[in-house]
């Protein structure tokens, strides 16, 4: 049976991040997308830079490069608006069936 290498030692004995994807961060996801449902103009726009600053922030103390930020935060902007345009279908989609739809 072969002995593990040093690396493997040190990978056993010390406690290691692994970061997901900021794709994959569903729930801040959802939250920044209910918030700003609800929020508007100058409101909507502090919150959503907060938001992004706080990220971005996270990403770099992580140590991220500067275009790695970038480009996660990039993607984090846009799977936040996906799931806004979602939930305005699905609130359309459910006016329509209920018979609420604007007809123009």
């Amino acid at each position: 049976m072969p002995v593990p290498s040093r690396k493997t030692l040190d990978a056993m004995t010390t406690s290691e991040i692994v970061l997901f994807p900021v794709a994959s961060r569903a729930g801040d996801i959802e939250r920044c997308a209910a918030e700003l449902e609800h929020r508007h103009g100058e409101e909507a726009v502090r919150f959503w830079k907060s938001e992004c600053r706080r990220l971005a922030d996270e990403l770099e103390s992580l140590g991220f490069s500067e275009p790695e930020v970038r480009e996660q935060v990039m993607i984090f902007q846009a799977e936040v608006q996906n799931d806004l345009v979602r939930r305005h279908e699905a609130r359309a989609i459910a006016q329509s069936r209920s018979g609420r739809a604007v007809k123009q």
